[in-house]
């Protein structure tokens, strides 16, 4: 007796399914979800600060703020500027908990990084998420940076070290203030954690967005204070100047 009907036709199978656009509902052209038109389209970073990624007119230069003040981090790598559709699947990402587009978005960067690594950029010895305050993780219930960082971390082949660095107060959320104000609400906001092996190594921050860069400087300061040899930050998204376009 046979415990199955019998079927000729083809079985369906979830694993082979074909991937479509995230964006468009077209088929995708690969098992990224996102067709080469809509990644093509997407508000990929142009010409940038050799530093901090600030978009800037010309290839090859650093922006005024990182001449006159260097920032600890030697350099952000960032794929796109802060514009649509990224910042849409970002916003979504983080507080609608829409995984599926951080995945896609993670997946992007992390081909963007062999690239350059392919080129000449140092790899780093671990990834190093942006640690949440407590309170906003409770309410959100992920931090975004971390996800990121895992996804990373499995497709590079970089190991991912969450127990580096803790945020010590919960600061107003960064987005709602200016420059200035950003700098002042980071202040020993963040601190090691107990016995962080940070002396020697070339860390790499991650993080969805850079703004004004306050937090990675936070971050990067504590680490180099700490004996890191470099600090790097990567990022998803590049803010440019406020009242500029993107």
């Amino acid at each position: 007796m046979r415990c199955q009907p019998r079927y000729k036709w083809p079985v369906y199978i979830w694993l082979k399914n074909e991937q479509t656009c995230f964006l468009c509902d077209e088929p995708a052209d690969s098992a990224t979800p996102i067709c080469m038109a809509c990644e093509t389209e997407l508000p990929w970073l142009g010409d940038h600060c050799q530093t901090c990624a600030l978009p800037l007119p010309a290839a090859g230069l650093t922006c005024g703020q990182c001449l006159k003040q260097p920032p600890s981090f030697e350099r952000v790598v960032a794929p796109w500027i802060y514009g649509f559709p990224v910042d849409s699947l970002i916003t979504r990402f983080k507080h609608n908990a829409k995984w599926p587009f951080g995945h896609l978005l993670g997946e992007l960067l992390a081909q963007s990084l062999q690239h350059r690594f392919d080129d000449d950029l140092p790899r780093p010895d671990a990834l190093v998420p942006v640690p949440l305050a407590t309170r906003r993780l409770r309410k959100r219930g992920f931090n975004q940076a971390a996800m990121l960082a895992r996804w990373l971390s499995e497709r590079l082949h970089i190991p991912c070290d969450e127990r580096l660095l803790s945020r010590t107060q919960d600061t107003d959320a960064q987005q709602d203030l200016n420059a200035e104000a950003r700098r002042k609400n980071l202040r020993n906001a963040f601190a090691l954690m107990p016995e962080a092996a940070v002396a020697g190594r070339h860390l790499a921050l991650v993080d969805d967005v850079l703004t004004t860069g306050a937090t990675a400087q936070a971050l990067a300061r504590r680490l180099v204070d700490a004996g890191a040899s470099r600090v790097d930050v990567y990022c998803l998204a590049r803010t440019p100047k406020p009242g500029e376009s993107s």
